[in-house]
This record gives structure tokens, C-alpha cells and sequence, in this order.
């Protein structure tokens, strides 16, 4: 009786899916922080040109200096 109970516990493989999707997504995050990471700098630069771009299209939009806001194409 033991013995058959014991067998049982072992052939069970009900949570192992469960264990290895956990993993797999523990893998995921790991890589996305880990890329994230590596190219914060670059979107920091990036999202600091943005910035200044549209500072800029505000900026020449209403009539706050240069020649932007004339309505011609640059």
C-alpha cells in the first residue's frame, strides 16, 4: 500500500508544467531587464532629441522666436 502510494507521488507530474512556465517567464524578465538596461542610455538620448524637437515646434509655433510657425515647409 505504501509502496503503490509512493509510486503514485512520483509518476505525478501535475505541478512540473506549472514549475516550468514559471521559469520560462522568470527567464523572460530576466532578459528584458537586462536588454532594457543596455539600451537605456540610447533612449534616454532619443527621447531627449524628441523632446527638444517638440519644445522646439511649440516654441515656433507661437511666434517665440525664428522663423518656425510660418506655415512653409522646412
Amino acid at each position: 500500500m505504501f509502496r503503490n502510494k509512493f509510486n503514485e507521488l512520483l509518476s505525478d507530474e501535475s505541478g512540473a508544467t506549472t514549475i516550468e512556465y514559471g521559469l520560462i517567464a522568470a527567464l523572460v524578465s530576466v532578459a528584458a531587464v537586462g536588454a532594457l538596461s543596455t539600451m537605456g542610455e540610447s533612449l534616454t538620448g532619443i527621447f531627449t532629441a524628441v523632446s527638444d524637437q517638440l519644445g522646439s515646434a511649440v516654441t515656433g509655433a507661437t511666434g517665440e522666436g525664428g522663423e518656425a510657425g510660418t506655415g512653409e515647409g522646412t
